[in-house]
């Protein structure tokens, strides 16, 4: 089979870029986008829009990142298919209106509602490591939410940039969805647009430029960015299954993964057998070596092969492994150093490429101190070793997401919520979570006519009277003393009386259904063999 066509990129014009968005912000204001159907035919027509144009697809990754078949599959295509399925499939559900919780009695009266509204029309604006999926994944999320918007794929994979435009627009509701092509005019056009929301993936950089832009119209946004983030790995570690699972977080994507580890603390006792074990992991997944092999990627462009280039030659540390480089091909091995220090280049900054910095430590705490020290709110934590130990590293240590005795697995889970914290983002998305991210919860009050003597107290003119009324149906005691401690009081005890000691609901059943089976055992026991001696 040949190599599909795929037209050369081509930016938007930008006069064109202003009509283009007020055509969507109109689609929007007519709610032709709110009902459900409306929604889930274009989710469909996206994925049968995959699904007819695979072929473009991995042919454009495999041009604008030398991104394996494997790779386009599990992490753009079917991700972002299977997003669809579940979405879909839940949609109805995440669409019904919430009863409001924690209600007193007299104000359920005015049946109180959480609406589940779109938030608008919004933007947006894709990275170039995941050309597909961090493009599609929150439009998929905006369409599902009843948003209307605009696509702007990264130029830095320009070939995927010109399927994803070719995918929306044969596919979507050319008056509610539109993709810009371009660079830096074509999104500073797009950022001079007033917008609902505006969603971005990419680096810090430009994310604090385009967080500065929105709040000039109070515009909400939500930012994916990275992080240095860190990996640990104790004493007790295995240490065959971290270097397995540490090098297959940094061989995806040539490590152009913005969750990926950047830096390795190690305590110096398990360092030996950890180098040992990732030299055996690249022999067995790359026997024939990285260069030649069809599952390991390239760099995305010359600028980013220099930038990396520059971080190994501007290192204090030692080459451990690795270490090859073709800049013919933007190709750069896996490269694992043993650097001195936390000041080091390579761990100072985000490498976003195959880069290995390992720098050995004492001991947990001190590793902890460290990550803290050089990013305090990275995107992803990674920690190998005991329970106690990968516990305590969790509770130290803050961050987007986290995976223990793994790295990159908890944003590889599609219904979970994937963000950052602090300089690593704000907001999250992913399964209902990109529903939630693009709707507006909208409290919704309903007070019938008949109320009208029940709520006068409210009205002027005041007296003690009305104070007091309101007062004794609103004021609620407190269940704690001035010392701040808890007062067990009547109702306290009837209700761990009546739970059996369970602290939920759950808990109680559990326990109720408990004393029902040994009742029954017991009767049926009596009725066959009486009552025991001292009973009797």
């Amino acid at each position: 089979m040949g190599a599909a066509k795929i037209a050369p990129f081509e930016a938007t014009p930008l006069e064109g870029i202003p009509s283009t968005v007020n055509l969507c912000r109109t689609s929007f204001r007519s709610n032709k986008t709110k009902p459900i159907s409306y929604r889930l035919t274009q989710l469909r027509k996206l994925y049968w829009a995959l699904v007819d144009n695979s072929d473009a697809i991995l042919e454009a990754c495999r041009l604008d990142l030398g991104k394996p078949e494997f790779e386009t599959y599990t992490s753009e295509l079917d991700w972002c298919k299977n997003d669809i399925i579940f979405i879909t499939k839940n949609l109805a559900k995440w669409m019904k209106d919430e009863k409001a919780q924690d209600i007193p009695l007299t104000m359920s009266l005015l049946n109180p509602i959480i609406k589940k509204e779109p938030l608008g029309n919004i933007l947006v604006i894709g990275a170039f490591n995941f050309p597909v999926q961090l493009s599609l994944g929150p439009l998929i999320g905006a369409i599902a939410a009843g948003c209307t918007g605009v696509l702007k794929p990264s130029e830095l994979s320009p070939a995927t940039a010109m399927v994803l435009k070719k995918i929306v627009e044969e596919s979507l509701d050319p008056n509610s969805y539109a993709v810009v092509n371009g660079a830096i005019p074509e999104t500073n056009a797009l950022l001079n647009e007033k917008w609902d929301k505006i969603f971005y993936t990419g680096g810090t950089q430009v994310g604090t430029i385009i967080a500065k832009k929105a709040a000039e119209t109070l515009t909400p946004v939500t930012l994916e960015l990275g992080g240095r983030n860190p990996a640990i790995v104790t004493k007790n570690a295995d240490p065959r299954l971290a270097a397995r699972r540490l090098v297959w977080g940094k061989f995806m994507n040539a490590g152009q993964v913005c969750i990926s580890q950047n830096y390795i603390m190690v305590e110096k006792e398990i360092l030996p057998a950890l180098i040992e074990q990732m030299k055996l992991t690249l022999k067995e997944f790359y026997p024939n070596g990285q260069k030649n092999s069809p599952d390991f990627g390239r760099i995305v462009n010359n600028r980013h092969f220099l930038r990396i280039k520059k971080m190994l030659d501007d290192t204090k540390g030692k080459i451990l492994i690795g270490g090859e480089m073709d800049e013919s091909q933007n190709f750069i091995e896996i490269t694992v150093v043993q650097v001195n220090d936390d000041q080091d280049s390579m761990v100072v900054q985000e490498s976003f490429g195959p880069l290995m910095p390992i720098l050995v430590v004492e001991d947990v705490e001190e590793a902890i101190r460290t990550a803290n020290k050089v990013d305090s709110t990275p995107l992803g934590l990674y920690a190998f070793g005991s329970k106690a130990e990968t516990s305590k590293i969790l509770n130290s240590v803050t961050s987007g997401g986290a995976s223990i005795n793994d790295v990159l697995f908890h944003a590889c889970q599609p219904t979970l919520p994937f963000g950052g914290v602090g300089n690593s983002g704000q907001g999250s998305y992913r399964g209902k979570a990109s529903f939630d991210t693009f709707t507006h919860r909208r409290s919704v009050t309903t007070t019938p006519g008949w109320m009208e003597k029940l709520l006068d107290v409210r009205y002027p003119p005041f007296n003690a009277a009305k104070l007091k009324k309101f007062r004794s149906t609103s004021a609620l005691k407190p269940n704690f003393d001035r010392e701040g401690r808890e007062i067990k009081g009547f109702g306290y005890w009837v209700s761990f009386l009546g739970a059996l000691g369970g602290k939920s609901a759950k808990g109680a059943l559990v326990r109720w259904a408990l004393v029902a089976l040994i009742a029954v055992g017991a009767k049926r026991w009596t009725d066959l063999n009486g009552l025991p001696a001292f009973l009797k």
